[in-house]
């Protein structure tokens, strides 16, 4: 079994949702399906689809405004939350620890987080790329966690590229982020693959070793895109 996760990012609409939950909800599959969206769209019925937020505030309430908290994410019946997106982390400079405290946040409202960590162009095009990965799942996840976790790899130089790593370049990252993940005590936790992921790769991308589902960007956003990359492994 895989998760199967959608980040909408700023696209959609409440209808759209709706649409998307009916074309899912007859689909049979084993796999986790859960569907990111803005906090516009939260609380919609979706029957056996998991919802799940893109963003949440380290805060628990007070003068924060245009802040959302983890208590108020829960409140609306969802269950995941994506903490340290790529985006996230260059558009608004979030460092591993503002991450680690949202996914704090996150956990102590029984929100599981989608935790995401991965390298820019710069630091591959330096040789960094395992030493960053290394760093962000140590700095990013709570020192505290009891209850599940998931780790998401975001190429960060792929996303919205077009690009793909080679097969290869994945299985190196995702063998150590397992291995940190085992020498933290969290065997185990699963590892989704994040960018350019769509039905023509989705397969081949879930038959490496340690990738436990993919974080789906773009091509989430249609049943015609997203059901490809649901069924492609069984």
């Amino acid at each position: 079994m895989k998760i199967i996760a959608g980040n909408w990012k700023m696209n959609g609409s409440r209808s759209a949702l709706k649409e998307m939950v009916s074309g899912l909800q007859s689909l049979e599959t084993n796999h986790t399906i859960i569907l990111c969206v803005p906090y516009t769209m939260l609380g919609l019925e979706s029957g056996r689809i998991n919802i799940g937020a893109q963003d949440v505030s380290a805060h628990t309430h007070g003068a924060y405004t245009g802040e959302v908290s983890a208590q108020m994410i829960a409140d609306t019946g969802a269950k995941y939350v994506i903490v340290g997106h790529s985006e996230r982390r260059g558009y608004h400079n979030e460092t591993h620890n503002t991450v680690r405290n949202k996914a704090s946040a996150a956990l102590s409202n029984g929100l599981i987080p989608i935790i995401c960590v991965g390298e820019t162009m710069e630091e591959k095009q330096a040789g960094k790329t395992m030493a960053v990965i290394e760093s962000g799942v140590r700095e990013s996840i709570p020192s505290d966690v009891n209850t599940p976790i998931i780790i998401a790899y975001e190429p960060r130089w792929a996303i919205g590229a077009g690009l793909t790593p080679t097969d290869a370049e994945i299985a190196d990252a995702h063998a150590l982020i397992a291995k940190t993940l085992s020498e933290m005590g969290l065997s185990g936790t699963p590892i989704l693959y994040g960018a350019s992921v769509k039905g023509s790769n989705a397969a081949e991308i879930m038959s490496i070793p340690n990738v436990d589902g993919v974080l789906v960007g773009g091509a989430s956003l249609k049943c015609d895109d997203f059901i490809p990359i649901i069924t492609s492994v069984k």
